[in-house]
């Protein structure tokens, strides 16, 4: 008799891509953002802005659950989405997230003129101002400098810190504050990034059955070019480094 043995393979968890407000994580970075979310808006509109990973995303859906508002992807917005009496609704509130990455033009200043006519309170995010967004009409452009926008800037080392801890919890992954402190010293000052290299160490570990120290984690950034080979440099081992063995 054939015995067939099950062959168990490790599955990363699934990222988390919730927006419930106590998630959010408050700093100068985006306290003005914060700020602006209370705020009467010249016009009933308002744009927020910065590097991918900042908090946007988040902002537009807390501020959209405050109000029972609508969230719609700019990329996933069409011609006929838009011209659709029924695609926006006929009062109150609308997040616009990647609104600088809709196209064509005409679809944005559809969606502008159809906010403005309905009394709409809209709230945009873009990587850049809406006044550097790469638009060709002349209207739209002007409607768009017309918006006022609010900066959320990089984030501080306590921020940083406090969304290590949070996507590593999220996991479920144990990893000591001497190489939280390792990873943030060398990791890009992105919170992208963070995401990025915690998902890779979490792949990693469940793979090759590793425990998450300082060599698997060395392992991981070499592998996605953040720290070199040649000992002369980032990988040198330094006092600090040398202590966790």
């Amino acid at each position: 008799m054939m015995r067939c043995d099950r062959l168990q393979l490790p599955l990363p968890l699934p990222e988390r891509h919730g927006f419930d407000a106590r998630d959010f994580i408050a700093a100068a970075s985006n306290q003005e953002a914060l700020a602006w979310l209370d705020a009467n808006w010249p016009d009933r509109r308002l744009a927020l802005w910065g590097a991918e990973g900042c908090g946007k995303s988040h902002l537009l859906h807390i501020w959209a659950e405050r109000h029972g508002g609508t969230v719609l992807s700019g990329p996933a917005l069409t011609d006929a989405v838009v011209t659709d009496p029924g695609a926006l609704p006929a009062s109150g509130f609308v997040a616009l997230d990647d609104a600088d990455l809709i196209r064509p033009d005409e679809v944005l200043l559809h969606l502008l003129n159809t906010a403005r006519d309905r009394g709409l309170c809209l709230l945009l995010s873009g990587r850049t101002p809406p006044a550097r967004w790469p638009v060709h009409l002349p209207d739209l452009s002007s409607r768009l400098r017309a918006i006022t926008a609010v900066e959320i800037g990089a984030p501080d080392d306590a921020l940083l810190s406090a969304l290590l801890v949070r996507l590593l919890a999220e996991r479920q992954l144990y990893v000591a504050a001497s190489l939280q402190a390792w990873l943030l010293a060398r990791l890009p000052r992105l919170p992208s990034a963070l995401r990025s290299v915690v998902a890779r160490l979490d792949r990693e570990s469940l793979i090759t059955g590793r425990a998450i120290t300082r060599p698997l984690a060395a392992d991981v950034l070499r592998s996605a070019g953040l720290i070199s080979d040649d000992p002369a440099s980032e990988d040198s081992k330094t006092s600090a480094d040398a202590a966790w063995g």
